[in-house]
């Protein structure tokens, strides 16, 4: 996988020539019964799920989308909503899926964390172990409420497990081994689960943060040695992923803002950030240096987020007033493209698949939008 930010240190002061990014369309459309609010997709890009004002969670299988699209298809119906799932009584704010078993999370605004189980192998070497003492670096913060449900039939639309949080809960993130799991809520802190044992902890190690500190959004790097908090105070926080202790605040990253997404790059180097400033930037882990700054989209009023494409050689983000969906060339910080959403009103989440040139955008008009590249 290309990684251009090999040399960032060295150009971040000089243009260069920015790439072309390529024509997208909408080659599938579903509606939730209410706003689209958030989207996942699996790690190996099989899959995406999408959460709604509805309460309901719909999982799609992107083969099937793909054999939709094809104009000769001989199949008969084909439905790429493979699953939908009733378990929350709130919005959905964020979903996750386990790095290895069929295994998809949901948080949503009624406090509650939600398992649900479809059927389908993963692929291999996508394993991570870490060996985390959490006696020595965590308090136990909370008791948690569990009910489990089978679902191994297809028809079954309900979790198997719920962990009931102190909190409303707006992002959530598995550890790359899949034995923890990260919850960003109205809390200040991130709360840790250890998925097998049910039990959360809060770290002990960390650092004053005020009142309007709740997490946007909470992301595990890809060897989860750190984790990222994206604040309604403005600020990004890194956070190793051992210790659990605050390793860098950059307080005021999107000024009086909230900070509405973070994500890290693949190597681990670079932290992406969102807020509602109208501002995407990319910070260097290292030094919480500003390398580069994604200008020209205004996202003031959702709780946007800005992602890269599955080869982190762009930027997707949202511009609200025009409803337009804004790339960058993610070396130049270039603007490359500027394109209609299609949704009425704009655009509540963008969502780049991992493994290929396609990604989902969600709206307030009920829609869930799968965007292909026009080849």
């Amino acid at each position: 996988m290309m990684n251009v930010y090999c040399e960032i240190s060295a150009v971040q002061d000089t243009k260069g020539s920015s790439k072309s990014f390529p024509k997208h369309e909408t080659r599938h459309l579903s509606e939730h019964k209410n706003i689209a609010r958030c989207a996942r997709f699996s790690p190996d890009g099989k899959f995406v799920a999408t959460g709604s004002a509805d309460t309901s969670i719909k999982l799609f299988e992107i083969s099937k989308i793909k054999q939709m699209m094809l104009p000769d298809s001989k199949e008969g119906p084909v439905r790429p909503v493979i699953r939908t799932f009733y378990d929350h009584v709130q919005p959905i704010n964020d979903l996750d899926f386990h790095p290895q078993s069929t295994v998809l999370i949901s948080g949503a605004k009624d406090n509650t964390i939600n398992s649900s189980v479809f059927t389908y192998r993963y692929g291999e070497n996508r394993c991570f172990v870490f060996e985390v003492e959490l006696t020595d670096i965590f308090t136990l913060c909370l008791k948690c409420v569990h009910r489990f449900f089978d679902f191994s039939k297809a028809t079954a639309k309900r979790a198997f497990r719920v962990i009931q949080d102190t909190h409303n809960v707006r992002s959530v993130s598995f550890h790359p081994s899949g034995d923890f799991l990260l919850a960003g809520t109205d809390h200040p802190i991130a709360h840790l689960y250890d998925v097998n044992t049910f039990q959360c902890y809060l770290s002990a190690n960390t650092p004053e943060i005020g009142v309007n500190g709740a997490i946007n959004q909470v992301r595990y790097s890809s060897t989860g040695g750190m984790y990222v908090t994206a604040s309604k105070d403005g600020a990004i926080r890194l956070w190793d992923g051992v210790s659990a202790g605050c390793v860098r605040a950059i307080a005021d990253a999107h000024g009086t803002a909230e900070a509405t997404s973070a994500c890290f790059t693949k190597d681990q180097r670079f932290v992406l950030s969102c807020g509602k400033d109208s501002a995407v930037k990319l910070w260097e882990i290292g030094t919480g240096r500003l390398v580069k700054q994604y200008l020209g989209a205004t996202h003031t009023q959702f709780r946007c987020q800005a992602v890269f494409n599955d080869t982190e050689e762009f930027v997707l983000s949202i511009d609200e007033p025009s409803n337009e969906i804004v790339i960058w060339d993610a070396l130049t910080a270039d603007k490359v493209a500027k394109w209609p959403s299609n949704h009425i009103g704009a655009p509540r989440w963008i969502e780049h698949s991992p493994t290929e040139a396609a990604f989902i955008s969600c709206g307030t008009d009920r829609s869930v939008r799968f965007w292909k590249e026009n080849l």
